[in-house]
């Protein structure tokens, strides 16, 4: 068996493998658990310019089975990031990803100038799954034109990689993946967490809060495997995948999707070891069939029907009707 090599790039940054965890997901403390040098890379939770509390309690419950989070994403702010949490990331040698996160276009543009001239910040996510201020609470993820805006302002004031989280709770998000890429990002993430709620019906009371949240884990891998294969094919820019991973099944699924990279979200909290086990089993996985570098497999999933059998499809896979006509034989 070859020993298959697991290095990727990200545009200028390179990863030693292509797996890492997602952001809000996990902490340098889980090096006490796992050897963090062993990841691609590392992703903070977002930091936001100012301090904020997050939202209310109740925070995270589950829910048929699957975890439905409304944490608000709180942060002690910038200052607080840079003196005291950046460093625990960069005493690991993986590259460290900062998320940014921002109520309005303008505390995006602010935090990347503090950002910028920071030692040791190997890229930018840019969480644009935030709830836009500006715009009556709408995310500012779902207005293509405020994403292009938004990654614009980062690019200019960065000196770094800019990789786009996208939502998935918009009607198209090969349109906001677009426009991601024509404001310059280097790379898209996609996806966060799909908006869901819970009903504790003896109580009449939603089970959050802020009565709405995240849906995360193994319920929406099929959601978010279809939304990576589609921003993949729209896009010319590498995408790492989220949503439901957690093996090296399932980044491997992603990656023959068209993914480069792969994030490890929920399943950190109950297996912290996931990913490194998935490092292993994607190096098993190729060597047992002797491919010798993880970019061959990168986009390379054949459609069933083939594409002889069905030549016109529309970005989610379905037939267009030029295919229609083609299987009628008309």
């Amino acid at each position: 068996m070859i020993t298959p090599r697991l290095g990727v790039r990200i545009g200028e940054l390179e990863l030693s493998n292509p797996v890492m965890p997602a952001s809000g997901c996990f902490g340098p403390e889980l090096g006490q658990l796992i050897d963090l040098n062993r990841l691609g890379a590392l992703v903070t939770k977002s930091v936001f310019y100012e301090p904020r509390a997050g939202n209310p309690a109740p925070r995270l419950t589950e829910v048929g089975g699957v975890m439905l989070n409304s944490v608000g994403i709180p942060s002690a702010g910038v200052e607080a990031f840079i003196a005291q949490t950046l460093p625990r990331y960069l005493a690991w040698n993986p590259p460290t990803i900062v998320s940014i996160g921002g109520l309005t276009v303008d505390e995006y543009h602010r935090l990347a100038e503090r950002l910028a001239g920071i030692q040791g910040i190997a890229a930018l996510e840019v969480n644009i799954s935030c709830p836009n201020l500006e715009a009556g609470g709408l995310e500012i993820g779902a207005d293509p034109r405020t994403v292009e805006a938004v990654i614009r302002g980062v690019v200019d004031r960065s000196r770094v990689p800019i990789i786009a989280k996208l939502t998935p709770n918009v009607t198209s998000i090969v349109e906001i993946a677009c426009a991601s890429e024509a404001g310059g990002a280097t790379a898209i993430s996609a996806i966060n967490t799909v908006v869901g709620m819970g009903v504790d019906l003896a109580a009449r009371r939603t089970r959050l809060g802020n009565v709405t949240g995240g849906i995360s884990g193994p319920a929406i891998k099929p959601i978010a495997l279809r939304m990576v294969w589609s921003v993949a094919r729209a896009v010319a820019i590498p995408v790492i995948a989220i949503g439901g991973i957690a093996s090296e099944e399932d980044a491997l699924e992603f990656m023959v999707a068209g993914a480069t990279a792969v994030q490890f979200g929920s399943v950190n909290f109950t297996r912290p070891d996931a990913m490194l086990r998935a490092i292993d089993g994607i190096e098993a996985w190729l060597g047992d069939r002797g491919v010798s570098d993880v970019s061959e497999i990168i986009g390379s999933l054949e459609l069933a029907p083939s594409d002889d059998e069905l030549p016109a499809l529309n970005e989610y896979g379905a037939r267009t009707d030029e295919a229609h006509a083609a299987r009628r034989g008309a």
